[in-house]
């Protein structure tokens, strides 16, 4: 689900905890070697989220929070904040040529370069947390 998270609106932060989950904890954060990802640039994005980011002149860039059941993408767009929602059994992720990882949800779909080592490193921390932790059953959701 795609989001206006540019202010603190209590429904919107139970929906979000609900869908991927509350955020870590500081000594789970630590665990984990950091949940966020680098600053990411945007390479082709689905229609509705193109129609946001066509609005400003600025470069499309965006970041991604690991989540204990999914992960939240952020962008801005003239100065409000989005998020794209995406539960881990929702979540698709293709690496494909010229170093760009295409990262899907239903119908929306953010294209982002993996043009660093720091980028591919927390794709793979990514996959790998998905791997041990998404549902395998309906019962687990």
């Amino acid at each position: 689900m795609l989001l206006n998270v540019s202010y603190n609106d209590k429904k919107i932060r139970e929906r979000i905890d609900a869908e991927v989950g509350k955020p870590f904890t500081l000594k789970e954060r630590f665990q984990l070697g950091g949940i966020g990802s680098p600053k990411l640039e945007i390479t082709e994005a689905s229609a509705e989220i193109r129609n946001l980011l066509i609005l400003d002149n600025n470069a499309d860039c965006c970041n991604i929070e690991l989540r204990p059941k999914g992960i939240i993408l952020g962008f801005r767009s003239l100065l409000e904040s989005y998020a794209l929602i995406i539960p881990f059994y929702k979540l698709t992720i293709y690496k494909g040529d010229l170093a760009i990882y295409s990262i899907y949800r239903d119908h929306y779909f953010v294209k982002v370069k993996s043009d660093t080592k720091a980028v591919q490193k927390f794709f793979k921390k990514l996959l790998n947390y998905k791997a041990d932790n998404a549902p395998t059953s309906f019962e687990d959701l």
